[in-house]
């Protein structure tokens, strides 16, 4: 349940109005967590969700036509960020295998999806120099997609971890002092 009420604060981060500076969503950081909580059969289920809200978003927030083919690149790296949580968290979750996917999960979503705006798209020229200033100004997101997948994993990781920790120091406390 707690993995599905993430994904639910994932799509509402996104729909909330926002400064662009800020640019913080739960997105990343609630599909890792997905990812390590849920089986591989139920991550359609957040997969549709997000996709129904890239659609929103572009017709009804930006007032864009909506191609589907244009967010396969986003739409893949929502798998893989599930995929990520499970393999990297599934079986065993600690402090390095958390830290090690809120690296890889906005880094490979940075090099990806900046990749494919500059291969697909007009805004940069296709020379190493425009494959440079594509990724330099997608450094402040890049930044701002770290910082909340590593807040949104932290609190979703760690708080359950904190709660038994403080739960056991108090019965520790209770039995010592009977």
């Amino acid at each position: 349940m707690p993995a599905y009420l993430l994904i639910l604060v994932a799509i509402l981060s996104r729909l909330m109005p926002h400064n662009d500076w800020l640019n913080f969503t739960a997105v990343g950081g609630a599909l890792l967590y997905f990812g390590a909580r849920r089986s591989w059969r139920e991550m359609l289920a957040p997969l549709a969700a997000l996709m129904v809200t890239d659609y929103f978003l572009t017709v009804f927030r930006y007032h864009y036509n909506f191609v589907g083919t244009a967010y396969v690149i986003t739409w893949g790296w929502y798998v893989a960020a599930m995929a990520l949580g499970y393999i990297l968290l599934h079986a065993r979750t600690n402090f390095v295998r958390v830290s090690a996917g809120v690296v890889l999960g906005p880094t490979s979503f940075f090099v990806v999806s900046n990749y494919a705006v500059w291969a697909g798209g007009d805004m940069y020229p296709r020379t190493l120099a425009g494959l440079g200033a594509c990724y330099a100004a997608a450094v402040p997101f890049y930044r701002n997609d770290l910082l909340s997948t590593a807040i949104v994993a932290g609190a979703a990781f760690g708080i359950p971890v904190l709660v038994r920790r403080l739960n056991g120091a108090q019965s520790q406390a209770a039995l010592a002092g009977k």
